[in-house]
């Protein structure tokens, strides 16, 4: 019998679903028994119902595994959900309320007020909301959400910033990958030589996110962080990585060169340190002035790492500064893995 804590994937055979069998195949921790598929892969086994989007072919361990239903009776507890959002906002509930713990990288929870919406290097106390969902909604189970692949790439300077001098206003404007629509993603003729200076929900997600994210927790509740973010999101013709270029006007006065030495000093909270999905350097300052580039750093840290450089004072704000996070890794599967090592961790979920 296996040590390890057994999980199931949600929607495995889409690309996220694919990160998370890549990331979670030889896990210190955990250990892959069940995935799920839609109709056209439930009942075959993995290997051969699966559009393989990655090198190689889908691990052995996973290959021969049968896919089920989405359904909620499935064998393991813990669940690693790539489900699209509408069958997230319908099935999710469901199986929380039957008593599973649901890893989501869907929207549609990310903002409850009783749902966790989680970053580990940044806010690893609001998983003290988890009793209050099961309280508030009756469920056994409880979901904890990822944040959007796009505020993940710029929150963590944010909060940096915020807790080291107060944050007013952050205008934001992202270059975000062709992987962040799915798969097949975006039309070749659309994308190719050109921009497209709209993605839907994006704006919102990344004037919102941030400041759950950056919020207080206390008694229960989140308080939201007290700035304000102005959006513009932007897919570009790359295939990973999302890069921010940010603008933050500071509560409190500070240099570029502060700035650049807070980034370079940086650690993050000692509860996450030791996880085994942590790399050595998970925030990264590029002092060179064409740095970061997605082709360039988006591996960073095994593709869980924030890469930062452009520190430099603005004349209508403050600061600005670019940063890039892997958005398939970070920003979905590799982060939600990181999400349930530090819940293992805390003793929420249980090994």
């Amino acid at each position: 019998m296996s040590s390890k804590i057994p999980v199931g994937i949600l929607a495995a055979t889409g690309s996220v679903g694919q990160r998370f069998i890549q990331h979670l195949v030889g896990h210190p921790w955990f250990e892959i028994t069940a995935l799920t598929g839609s109709e056209r892969t439930a009942g075959r086994p993995y290997g051969e119902g699966v559009n393989w989007l990655l090198p190689g072919d889908p691990p052995a361990a996973v290959a021969e595994m049968i896919v089920q239903p989405t359904e909620p009776n499935l064998a393991p507890r813990v669940l690693f959900s790539a489900l699209p959002t509408a069958q997230a906002r319908e099935l999710e509930p469901k199986f929380a309320q039957a008593g599973y713990i649901v890893l989501t990288n869907a929207s549609p929870f990310r903002m409850d007020p009783c749902v966790p919406l989680l970053i580990p290097e940044v806010n690893p106390d609001h998983t003290a909301l988890i009793p209050r969902q099961k309280e508030a909604y009756g469920w056994d189970g409880w979901i904890v959400a990822n944040a959007n692949c796009s505020t993940t790439s710029i929150v963590l300077p944010l909060q940096i910033l915020h807790q080291t001098f107060g944050i007013e206003t952050a205008v934001v404007t992202t270059l975000q990958a062709i992987s962040g629509a799915g798969y097949p993603g975006v039309p070749s003729l659309d994308i190719i030589d050109n921009i497209v200076p709209y993605i839907g929900g994006e704006d919102g997600k990344l004037e919102t996110e941030p400041r759950k994210l950056c919020g207080t927790y206390q008694d229960g509740e989140i308080e939201m962080a007290p700035f304000k973010v102005s959006a513009q999101a932007n897919r570009v013709p790359v295939i990973d990585g999302h890069l921010g270029s940010v603008s933050v006007k500071l509560s409190q006065s500070a240099s570029a060169e502060e700035v650049i030495e807070l980034f370079k000093t940086w650690q993050p909270p000692e509860i996450i340190r030791n996880l085994p999905t942590m790399p050595e350097s998970v925030f990264i300052y590029r002092p060179e002035a064409n740095r970061p580039q997605p082709r360039l750093d988006r591996d960073a840290g095994n593709g869980l790492a924030w890469t930062v450089g452009g520190v430099r004072n603005c004349k209508v704000n403050d600061i600005r500064f670019l940063s890039i996070t892997h958005n398939t890794l970070r920003g979905a599967a590799s982060g939600s893995v990181l999400n349930a090592e530090l819940l293992v961790k805390q003793g929420f979920i249980k090994r």
